[in-house]
């Protein structure tokens, strides 16, 4: 923001890849906290966060990350916790780095201005605040393409998720040319968790094009329905939601394996300038 009385600059800083954000400030101070106290629940009150936001918020940087940022540890002598990886580590102290140039740049720029040049500041910041864009799609995963199918007026491309498990994704071909996809793009896959169903019988057989099992390690209960989240191979998290009846007549819990289940046309695909 711009203050006008002594003319300076203000920002937060925002971390971007080719695959989208994933770190800003109050995931950095999350992430900080974490490693502060080997507590999600310490970390979550000290940012302040509710509990769930904390733990969606984990689940998305783990999700988006080359490599997971935060463990969960269950049992030991400290009843298990949570902690920062060291690629965690480094990426905070990335962050807090370019913090400090971005703040000094900002800096530069508010003692080189005039008047004339502060209303051009006021007009740019409107237009980046209409381009920035957030999803509500609860699942979103970094992901590579490695096959592209052609049909008659789309393509089936599948994307690596986690060198363990693949997605199916059906997109037009314009579309496909729109965002100049080839095998070894990087991309975001998005699916929302209500366009996810959950099965717990490896015998049952399914048109899906995904199927992703996984262990529940986690079950927030709404009025109405509950959120479902599976921890799959490789450390990745798929949430889903589901009704109560759903929930006891799977016997849905805790450390129990489920499948999230979701056809190819729920997958969307988005890729950041």
């Amino acid at each position: 923001m711009l203050d006008n009385s002594h003319q300076r600059l203000q920002g937060k800083l925002q971390v971007n890849t080719e695959l989208g954000t994933f770190l800003g400030d109050t995931r950095i101070r999350l992430l900080e906290a974490i490693g502060t106290h080997g507590s999600i629940l310490q970390a979550a009150k000290k940012v302040p966060l509710s509990y769930k936001a904390a733990w969606d918020a984990i689940d998305a940087m783990n999700n988006l990350a080359d490599q997971p940022l935060v463990i969960r540890s269950t049992g030991g002598k400290n009843g298990g916790g949570t902690a920062l990886t060291d690629y965690g580590r480094k990426l905070v102290a990335l962050y807090r780095a370019l913090e400090l140039e971005y703040q000094s740049a900002l800096d530069r720029l508010a003692a080189n201005m005039d008047s004339s040049e502060s209303a051009d500041l006021t007009h740019f910041r409107q237009v980046i605040k209409r381009l920035a864009v957030k999803s509500s799609a609860r699942n979103q995963f970094a992901c590579t393409v490695v096959a592209m199918t052609k049909g008659d007026v789309d393509y089936e491309v599948r994307l690596d998720l986690d060198g363990q498990n693949e997605l199916v994704a059906v997109i037009t071909h314009e579309s496909a040319e729109n965002f100049g996809l080839r095998v070894g793009t990087d991309i975001t896959a998005m699916v929302k968790s209500s366009s996810i169903l959950l099965n717990t019988d490896p015998e049952l057989k399914i048109t899906a094009r995904n199927q992703l099992w996984g262990e529940i390690t986690r079950i927030s209960d709404g009025a109405v329905n509950a959120e479902i989240t599976l921890t799959i191979p490789g450390g990745k998290t798929v949430c889903a939601v589901v009704t109560h009846e759903s929930l006891h007549r799977l016997e849905l819990t805790l450390g129990s394996r489920a499948c999230a289940v979701f056809k190819a046309s729920s997958v969307l695909l988005c890729q950041y300038a």
